[in-house]
This record gives structure tokens, sequence and C-alpha cells, in this order.
């Protein structure tokens, strides 16, 4: 297993891009949590790639319990203030710290395609996850916003490594500037 901070992909921006306005208006935020949510109930949350925490003050702000985890201590600073009620600890997606289905939603945002390993976040993403994991990412096509077209995956990428990892459930959303998928065993 690499050391968490060789991540080849590792977000470059400063954390102040990712809460810019513009950026939250991408993200659709309402929209993405009301699709992570849909015909469950869910208690806990996992946000892998907590990143500042945009979307972990969305699970909370409908009264989840929310876990994070990212491998850059400035942004655990960061999502800390925002959503002070969350736990955040330092960790990698591809070796997640918890136990077998321990939250209801494990939701990777970005964070997919920054893994140095896809198949062993995925994997490791359906072993913590009771209900649903969910995958947003960029689109594959070259845009203004994100990634470079080089690395983002292609949908049917993720697809084949949700099947690889085990999911038999496996919905796609186009959303404006994103795609989320929707993953159960």
């Amino acid at each position: 297993m690499n050391n968490r901070h060789e991540h080849g992909h590792r977000f470059q921006g400063t954390p102040d891009r990712l809460r810019s306005p513009e950026r939250i208006e991408l993200l659709q935020v309402d929209r993405v949590l009301a699709l992570c949510i849909d015909d469950l109930t869910i208690t806990n949350v996992l946000d892998v790639g907590t990143g500042s925490g945009v979307f972990a003050k969305a699970f909370a702000g409908i009264g989840a319990q929310v876990t994070g985890i990212d491998p850059n201590p400035e942004m655990l600073e960061i999502v800390r203030r925002y959503v002070p009620s969350g736990t955040f600890q330092d960790g990698i997606s591809e070796k997640l710290p918890f136990h077998d289905a321990a939250f209801d939603l494990v939701f990777l945002g970005h964070v997919l395609h920054e893994t140095d390993d896809p198949l062993a976040a995925l994997s490791e993403a359906g072993r913590v996850a009771r209900q649903r994991v969910v995958v947003l990412e960029w689109p594959y096509r070259e845009e203004e916003h994100g990634p470079p077209l080089a690395h983002r995956l292609e949908p049917q990428t993720i697809v084949d490594l949700a099947h690889e990892a085990g999911f038999r459930g496996i919905e796609c959303h186009r959303l404006k500037h994103m795609d989320i998928y929707l993953m159960s065993r």
C-alpha cells in the first residue's frame, strides 16, 4: 500500500476554491443529497475524501452522524470548522479504518479519480457500507471546471470497477456537471 502522501492525482488547488460559490453551484448539493438518500433511512454517513466538507455539512444538515476521512491535514482542519458535530480523521479510501457495515451510506465525492487504486477504494467502501455507496464524479469530457480529461474516469470504467468490487445494483444519473453512481450489493 502506498503512503497516503504518494497519491498521484491528489487535489492540488486551494481549500478556498473548493468552497467558492461557483463550485458549490456546480455541485448541485441539494440534488446530490436527494439522490444519495432516496428510499433510505440514513443515520450515519462516511464521507471519503471529505475535503472542505461541502457534502459532510449537507449530510449533517439532515441529521446524519457524519464521519469523514481525508489524507490532507489542512482539509481536516477546515471541515472541522464547518461541521463541528462530525468526526474527521486522517485516512485514504483504499484502506478505510472502520468495521464492516459500519455506515448506512458511504459517499465518495470527486474521490475515485484521485485514488491510486479505484478498485480497492470501491471494495473498501462496499465493505463498510450497510445500504449504499455513492460515487460522484466529473463527467468524462473536457471542461473548464474539474480535473483534466486524463484524470477523469470513463463511465463504463466506473461501472466495470463497481461490478468487480461486488456491486450488483448500479444506477447512474447525469447531472448538469457531474455523474452520480448509486451502488448496492
